[in-house]
């Protein structure tokens, strides 16, 4: 968690205030937080890993 508090503090610096972003700034900073590949995650990133979950979940359904 405090890594990707790290992250974030890229984009928005200590003592700024979330709201003077955009929703859509913000969601860029979201996009580029998540395609970033991790160690912890085996180098993959947390998009890839949540897509594989989804794959799994359907999978199961159908």
């Amino acid at each position: 968690m405090e890594r990707h508090n790290g992250l974030i503090r890229r984009f928005i610096p200590k003592g700024k205030r979330i709201d003077s972003y955009t929703d859509e700034q913000i969601a860029q900073i979201e996009i580029w937080c998540n395609s970033l590949p991790r160690k912890l995650l085996g180098y993959c990133t947390p998009d890839d890993l949540f897509e594989d979950e989804l794959d799994r979940i359907y999978a199961c359904v159908a």
